[in-house]
């Protein structure tokens, strides 16, 4: 029998599914793109390197700032500038208020509804009132994390090569920190919520790729490691990652030894979660998961640890910037020169890598961008195509039902793999 489902609502972009079972045996499992090639990267050559980062965040609108500052990494690598530490934490501090703001959209709005059997997101607000306006708040601070620091929540201003055009409004990171205790509250509550959820008992072993950086939860930066032994500079991914171009395919594959694997949030709690902030820790522990952890569907849980996570952590480095000397953040003049730079940061989905070369005069020779879905896509495939015999003596609205939320957990991002 086949498997089709037309499209699968509620993740950012177009996409839908189809699978083919013969008598039990499934033959096949494709996540179908429904969006066309973007071409941003071409768009990208020939242009002032200037340009990069302002074209390259418009990859996404959930998730512009790591495409911002990934873009802006490479540059400065590629002409080798080191930026100040003060530069480097408020740069970090803006990609932990998009991992707040991004998870509690998926978690909350895009995730949670699959696991109630609510069809109707109004119904979901309506019977969880309080939960949704908690859920709200955290997503509000991490908006205004990304307000203060880069002029606006999507596609930030102030954030340039080399460090920021603008100093934050001091009495606005003082406001963000003041607010940190009552939006952790918020998420702990939120917290244990998510743990009375009871989601699929699905397993299948997997390679886990994220950051790893010496003593802290990797976000910025860091080596490329995996929980199979992998552990690499960033400037050595192409070498040890393989892109591939199916046919009629409009999204480029990534392979790790030919095979799939999987980034993201189930990705870096299971590498990192020994470097979680305290309260972070203990819900984790309080969740009370084996490690390692093999069931995507946990993929959910483990962005609530992050987003638990990231609020004790933003507001720890909002008061250091707010005690170390705000002008480091500034923009020190620097030479353009021919190079080339690799730099990579986590996304709320997973590692983002950027690959520019620069000519002499500071234009882009060549760009390649390797998005987290793009590196996830075959590895949903493999995992759905395990799943999906456990479903098939359900209904077919119901059976539609479990692989929509199945996909969901992954929380895919089509915009992002079409770039």
């Amino acid at each position: 029998m086949n498997i089709k489902i037309n499209h699968i609502a509620k993740m950012e972009g177009h996409a839908g599914f189809m699978a083919s079972v013969m008598r039990g045996d499934v033959k096949s499992s494709k996540l179908e793109v429904q969006e066309g090639i973007r071409l941003i990267e071409s768009v990208l050559i020939g242009r002032h390197f200037s340009d990069m980062p302002v074209i390259a965040q418009r990859i996404c609108g959930i998730c512009p700032v790591v495409h911002n500052l990934t873009a802006i990494k490479s540059i400065e690598n590629a002409f080798g500038i080191k930026v100040s530490e003060e530069t480097e934490k408020l740069r970090e501090i803006m990609e932990l208020g998009q991992i707040i703001y991004s998870h509690a959209l998926h978690l909350f709005f895009l995730s949670l509804a699959d696991f109630f059997n609510i069809d109707n997101d109004l119904k979901l607000t309506e019977k969880y009132p309080e939960e949704t306006k908690k859920a709200i708040r955290i997503r509000k601070y991490g908006m205004e994390i990304v307000r203060v620091i880069g002029g606006r929540v999507i596609h930030p201003l102030t954030n340039e090569v080399g460090g920021f055009k603008k100093i934050p409004d001091v009495s606005e990171l003082k406001k963000i920190v003041f607010s940190s205790g009552e939006i952790l509250e918020d998420a702990m509550e939120l917290g244990k919520f998510f743990k009375k959820i009871i989601l699929p008992d699905f397993w299948r072993k997997t390679e886990y790729v994220g950051l790893l950086k010496s003593g802290k939860y990797a976000i910025y930066d860091g080596d490329v490691v995996s929980n199979f032994g992998l552990h690499i500079p960033v400037s050595s991914f192409e070498n040890n990652f393989c892109e591939l171009q199916k046919q009629k395919e409009v999204i480029k594959r990534v392979e790790h030894n030919e095979k799939s694997y999987m980034v993201g949030a189930i990705a870096r709690v299971n590498l990192n979660k020994n470097k979680l902030r305290p309260e972070a820790h203990r819900y984790l522990e309080i969740l009370e998961l084996k490690f390692p952890n093999y069931n995507p569907f946990n993929n959910i849980l483990f962005q609530m640890v992050e987003v638990i996570h990231a609020i004790e952590e933003s507001s720890l480095l909002i008061k250091q910037i707010l005690h170390s000397n705000m002008e480091n953040v500034l923009t020190k003049p620097y030479e353009i020169k021919e190079g080339v730079g690799v730099a990579a940061v986590e996304a709320p989905r997973g590692t983002l890598y950027y690959h520019t070369e620069i000519d002499a005069k500071g234009y882009i020779k060549n760009v390649n961008i390797i998005t987290p879905t793009a590196q996830f896509l075959s590895n949903l495939e493999n995992d759905i195509a395990q799943y999906i015999p456990s479903v098939m003596k359900l209904k077919n609205k119901d059976r539609e039902q479990k692989l929509r939320a199945f996909i969901r957990a992954y929380d895919p991002c089509i915009s992002c793999a079409v770039h």
